[in-house]
């Protein structure tokens, strides 16, 4: 069932992240959709919070992989494909996107996942952002 949420600053939009984190139990692979500044990073943040991650949050896009320990004994996995562009089955595979999903344990929250979908689990988790200006974004949750 799909759900949609307006939110009007990125304390409400971490706040949505981290009602989304409520629901989480590890084994989880969300693929966040938007454009740039669509509020996907403040999302994580929020969603970072609720599954124990201790460390500050930030875009993983020039490193494209960040791993922190979540409080289910795994780690959250984001991980950021915009600057992937050619081959991105095989640079999925380089960064161990299969490994992370098999421990189920942790949660992997690709953002840019729209490159990827093909790749992605059926049973992924699609959150699609739309910057409507200001700080108002529209926020739908694909089940």
């Amino acid at each position: 069932m799909d759900r949609e949420v307006v939110t009007k600053s990125a304390q409400a939009t971490q706040k949505v992240g981290r009602d989304f984190g409520n629901n989480l139990k590890g084994g989880e692979v969300v693929g966040l959709v938007g454009d740039l500044g669509g509020g996907k990073t403040t999302f994580v943040q929020g969603l970072a919070q609720r599954i124990g991650v201790k460390e500050r949050i930030i875009s993983p896009t020039f490193i494209i992989v960040r791993e922190y320990e979540n409080k289910f004994g795994g780690n959250l996995y984001h991980v950021d494909l915009y600057r992937l562009e050619n081959n991105l089955k095989q640079e999925l595979i380089n960064l161990g996107i299969n490994n992370f999903s098999k421990d189920p344990k942790n949660v992997i929250v690709v953002e840019w996942a729209d490159k990827a979908r093909k790749y992605l689990p059926i049973s992924t988790t699609w959150v699609e952002f739309v910057n409507e200006g200001e700080n108002k974004r529209n926020i739908t949750i694909r089940n």
